[in-house]
């Protein structure tokens, strides 16, 4: 079986719960650290599936590798390869797959909820977290518009755009359902500021910053519940 790609674009956009996830469910992951200066594969072929995780860049940016990975992104469709992406990897599947990506009216940032869709294609992807408010966790100034064809299973009150499935097998997450507690103290830590400063100025979609390092272990953990369900149906299409 081919391995599944992660694609990790900066230290606070690392994988987290993914990869244990995936492990867990029996697959092997191969860990692409564009961090690091590791190249952009050429095509998909090597890999079962391909996931990207998020960054503070844009799709937009002048950076060699955005252009890579949204090239390696259709490759990929065109392979008929299963495809995942969080936060930023949500704008460039967006990007690259008949969709846009633009500024948010606003920056969702810190705990927040999401409403999952009851409706057929979400009840199968959410399992028993369908019609049901999930707490996520958020970090974004942009925001995805899904190819039309996507069809959406969560939104929250400021993003209409939370979560999308696209042609039954790309999984379009715009926030952070992998965060552990580690994640979450080094986002504080280097990013922090952005948090304070959006909740003096009243924005309402940002949380409280002295409750953002409470309950960590208790909040990650029922994340990462949720996202092993979405994965384990994501997986399913991975050959």
């Amino acid at each position: 079986m081919k391995p599944i790609a992660v694609f990790q674009h900066t230290e606070v956009g690392a994988p987290g719960s993914v990869v244990p996830i995936l492990q867990a469910l029996g697959r092997e992951v191969r860990c692409i650290r564009i961090v690091d200066g590791e190249p952009v594969p050429e095509d998909a072929s090597a890999f079962s599936g391909l996931v990207f995780m998020g960054g503070y860049m844009g799709v937009h940016d002048d950076l060699p590798w955005i252009a890579q990975e949204l090239a390696l992104i259709r490759d990929a469709a065109a392979r008929g390869l299963p495809l995942a992406g969080h936060c930023l990897g949500s704008q460039l599947l967006a990007q690259a797959l008949g969709g846009s990506v633009a500024r948010h009216p606003v920056p969702e940032i810190g705990w927040q909820p999401l409403q999952t869709e009851d409706h057929p294609v979400a009840r199968d992807w959410w399992g028993e977290f369908a019609a049901t408010e999930v707490q996520t966790f958020q970090w974004h100034a942009d925001a995805f518009q899904p190819p039309a064809e996507a069809v959406r299973i969560a939104r929250s009150r400021h993003c209409e755009s939370q979560a999308c499935v696209l042609h039954d097998r790309h999984l379009l997450l715009q926030s952070h359902l992998e965060m552990t507690p580690a994640l979450v103290e080094v986002s504080m830590a280097r990013n922090g500021h952005q948090l304070v400063r959006q909740h003096a100025q009243g924005n309402p979609a940002v949380s409280d910053p002295g409750d953002l390092l409470n309950d960590l272990e208790a909040r990650t953990s029922r994340m990462r519940s949720v996202l092993a369900r979405l994965y384990a149906r994501w997986v399913q299409g991975c050959a």
